[in-house]
């Protein structure tokens, strides 16, 4: 019989039970890297339910640190081969009193399902599932081979990740790789990224004298956290230009295809400033110019900053230490190590040298062109089903550090194909379950999606 995307469609509108029970699974059970919650039941509830689904599985351990990352594989009749990417870990789901109904006790409200993790990334796990157990109900054996790595890490910035992609460069060998994270626009353009910005990640500690003193002897001491906030203003010019010599050095400018790719997305100007509540963006900007400049400009961002008393009231301290977090979002061809010293360059230049900067994470940009010909067979594909053009997104302001170790160790190709159960605008960094909602409404377009894609491919 033929591959056509009806059959397991119909499947899948007869079993959706099924698929909200395989969501409902996942997001019971907590698996918050950054506490270490949860995360060995996740190992095994991650494990159980790809062996259910027909693959074979191991445990990919690389330190004795940190939890193993999952991996399957399930074999079909041809040799092409396809790559899944996906992590079972979330972010933490406090403050948890902005909660309307408990994190993770999964929550069906208005046809739509909250959730921790019911979003990145727990729920592109229940589609794939959903859509591979309707592909071998219908079909049997698959016309290409799967691969699937879920890694319990990703949340806090995949620290192991380059480890597992050089221990077990055999196993990740394939055609192509499918990330997470796309989906459908707005009015229902199939989505497909391909690339992530890169990551610098550093943190800032300064110590002024040994201990807190009182704010009257701020005449004679010196103060951490004037030292930190006026080395900090020396890092970027009030038009936010980064001052570092040789920052942009690097820096590719995007290629035509990438622009053009951009000018086609759908102008969401009042949606984004609605959901930042901003009245106008950074120098007025607006359509195209915006968009550009999300995409391809490099960033220096202050993530967080501490010192000295910072509760009600009054207490007339002057502190003895600053901190200071920042994030560094880099384009082609930047390296995050490069910058790193070209940073450290700069404050010695300037005379801070009392600063010490540690690095938290990075990873380098990671693009895949629109020209090569796994993105053209995706594309095909996803338009085929969805009768509408692409949308393209050639680099997001986000970064998967996965990405860069994937791409030197293994070196497939790979984007987010459409696959993401979740509404325009959700995230994860919110609090409210509003944010943490992807809806299962037969016929599981989405759900569905994922399945054309894998038949498909048959057709290569």
């Amino acid at each position: 019989m033929p591959p056509t995307p009806e059959l397991p469609i119909t499947y899948l509108n007869t079993h959706a039970d099924e698929a909200i029970e395989l969501l409902t699974q996942l997001c019971r059970q907590p698996s918050i890297a950054a506490q270490n919650n949860g995360i060995e039941a996740m190992t095994e509830l991650t494990e159980q339910l790809l062996s259910e689904s027909g693959f074979q599985t191991q445990r990919l351990y690389y330190t004795s640190k940190a939890p193993p990352a999952i991996y399957g594989e399930l074999r079909g009749r041809g040799p092409y081969t396809l790559l899944l990417y996906n992590h079972y870990d979330v972010q933490p789901a406090e403050p948890l009193d902005l909660w309307q109904s408990p994190p993770f006790e999964p929550t069906i409200r208005e046809g739509k399902f909250f959730a921790r993790g019911a979003v990145d990334n727990k729920g592109e796990i229940a589609a794939r599932l959903a859509a591979i157990r309707a592909l071998r109900a219908t079909y049997g054996e698959l016309p290409i081979t799967l691969r699937w790595i879920i890694e319990g890490e990703e949340e806090i910035g995949s620290p192991h990740f380059e480890e597992i992609a050089e221990k077990y460069t055999e196993l990740l060998q394939a055609d192509g790789c499918l990330w997470e994270g796309a989906g459908f626009t707005e009015e229902g353009h199939p989505a497909l990224n391909l690339g992530t910005k890169g990551l610098l990640y550093v943190q800032l500690d300064v110590q002024g004298v040994g201990i807190d003193a009182h704010s009257g002897k701020a005449p004679i001491l010196p103060s951490a956290a004037w030292r930190l906030v006026q080395a900090l203003a020396s890092l970027r010019t009030p038009a936010g230009q980064v001052r570092i010599p040789g920052f942009y050095a690097a820096v590719k400018a995007p290629t035509e295809a990438q622009l053009e790719a951009l000018m086609q997305q759908e102008n969401k100007d009042e949606q984004l400033k609605a959901a930042h509540q901003v009245e106008q963006f950074v120098d007025g900007l607006s359509g195209m110019a915006l968009r550009e400049r999300a995409a391809f400009a490099p960033t220096c961002n202050i993530a967080g900053l501490n010192s000295g008393y910072t509760g009600e009231g009054v207490k007339t301290v002057l502190p003895a230490r600053a901190m200071a977090k920042i994030d560094f979002r880099l384009v082609p061809e930047q390296d995050p190590h490069d910058i790193l010293e070209k940073l450290r360059s700069y404050l010695h230049a300037q005379g801070y040298d009392d600063i010490n900067v540690s690095v938290l994470g990075a990873a380098g940009p990671v693009v895949t062109p629109i020209e090569d010909p796994f993105v053209q067979k995706i594309q095909r594909i996803a338009e085929a089903f969805a009768d509408k053009p692409a949308r393209i997104t050639p680099l997001t302001g986000g970064s998967l550090p996965l990405l860069d170790a994937l791409q030197r160790h293994v070196g497939l190709p790979g984007l987010s194909a459409p696959g993401n159960v979740g509404y325009w605008g959700v995230g994860h960094t919110r609090p409210m379950n509003i944010f943490d909602c992807p809806t299962w409404n037969a016929p599981f377009a989405i759900t569905a999606t994922c399945s054309y894609l894998l038949i498909m491919l048959e057709h290569r």
